[in-house]
């Protein structure tokens, strides 16, 4: 099982879509358009960018060619900050303090089986500190400029050109 859910994968692809690595500024995005661009469902978008909202991540604008923006600048915004924000903060490992569960020690533990931090649990909690740290060092803007390095530059066209369509006729009535 995984430590963090698909949750978070979908959030940072989808903020991927609001950092200027278009070329168009700091782009306003719709949930709808970034779930449909990636097909995915919209609602779940929504549920997403309501809990980015909600730790400062995005800032959402109304209207008719409204959407979302970063609240700050891609350098600013770290991977563990939208991990905490989609996931809240999980711990690591829960240790079960299965050391005073010995058979010898009957119904009453001594209390020398439970003093201290447990020695398993240490070491998960540096882990947990040590990965915490690493991803709190990777920041969205550094998955974006890899993204913008792997997506062949008519690719990167074709999605800017997507979007701005996408803005530019919404609330447009098909005829026909």
């Amino acid at each position: 099982m995984s430590q963090y859910g698909s949750a978070v994968e979908y959030a940072l692809h989808c903020l991927l879509f609001l950092t200027d690595g278009g070329g168009d500024g700091a782009p306003v995005r719709s949930t709808r358009d970034i779930a449909e661009f990636q097909k995915l469902s919209a609602d779940y978008v929504a549920k997403l960018f309501t809990r980015l909202e909600k730790a400062g991540l995005v800032i959402s604008s109304e209207g008719l060619r409204g959407g979302f923006t970063l609240a700050r600048p891609a350098d600013d915004i770290t991977v563990l900050n939208v991990i905490d924000a989609v996931e809240g903060r999980k711990p690591l490992f829960e240790c079960r303090e299965v050391r005073a569960n010995c058979v010898l020690f009957g119904e009453t533990p001594p209390t020398w089986s439970g003093r201290g931090v447990c020695g398993i649990h240490a070491v998960m909690l540096r882990a947990e500190e040590a990965m915490r740290t690493s991803l709190a060092q990777s920041t969205l803007a550094q998955l974006a400029t890899h993204v913008a390095g792997v997506v062949p530059p008519a690719q990167k066209k074709a999605a800017q050109h997507w979007f701005q369509d996408r803005s530019a006729n919404r609330g447009r009535r098909v005829k026909g």
